[in-house]
């Protein structure tokens, strides 16, 4: 069976639970990293020498961590239909996961950091504002593009829309004030907020 090393908190490790719920792969998730700890501890690095959650281990020994390559790999190993067939929509696929690692995620950083992680008395209030200011900004580029396609690479959901549905759901938690205006995003952002995948490994999940 699938084992998927990680916390089932981070949202890295969410990118891969949201999958293999769509895919419909048994597997055991372990819990490791974050207050679980043992991701620095040396069995752990001989699969992940980053000492960053997910890892997946198959039961051939494979191993394999990044979690939007986990995804990919899943997804075409399993010839799952969140892998689109056609070269081109795959392709813009893959573009909103690197999008999400590039743009979207070291915008919301901040904003994650400060008001989750960080106590009150000690947030940095600019930094929470300018991160929330960022993220709006990468939400107007969703927004554009969700005006042109029901999804993100086009008109079928695909693997392309996990990554960057996580993090629009953390901006939606943590600055519900900045969400006006974006109404392809909320058209778009309901249809997956259905999904059962997100419901049970992201919608379900605290943010710690």
């Amino acid at each position: 069976m699938l084992k998927i090393w990680g916390r089932a908190s981070s949202s890295n490790v969410q990118k891969v639970m949201w999958a293999v719920t769509e895919i419909g792969l048994p597997h055991e998730r372990i819990d490791i990293g974050g207050p679980f700890g043992k991701n620095r501890e040396k069995p752990y690095l001989d699969m992940n020498p980053n000492g960053l959650v997910p890892t997946i281990e198959e039961d051939d020994g494979f191993t394999l961590w990044e979690s939007n390559s986990i995804v990919r790999y899943l997804a075409a190993k399993h010839r799952s239909s969140l892998e689109p067939a056609d070269l081109k929509t795959r392709a813009l696929a893959q573009k909103w996961m690197d999008w999400q690692l590039t743009v979207m995620a070291p915008a919301i950083g901040p904003l994650f950091m400060g008001m989750v992680r960080t106590p009150p008395a000690e947030r940095n209030a600019k930094a929470i504002d300018d991160s929330k200011a960022r993220t709006a900004d990468a939400a107007r580029m969703l927004d554009d593009q969700l005006g042109k396609t029901q999804f993100l690479a086009g008109d079928a959901f695909s693997y392309g829309d996990i990554p960057v549905g996580i993090m629009v759901w953390r901006f939606r938690e943590l600055a519900p004030e900045r969400q006006g205006g974006f109404r392809n995003l909320d058209r778009w952002y309901a249809a997956i907020a259905a999904r059962p995948g997100f419901q049970q490994h992201v919608k379900a999940i605290p943010l710690t």
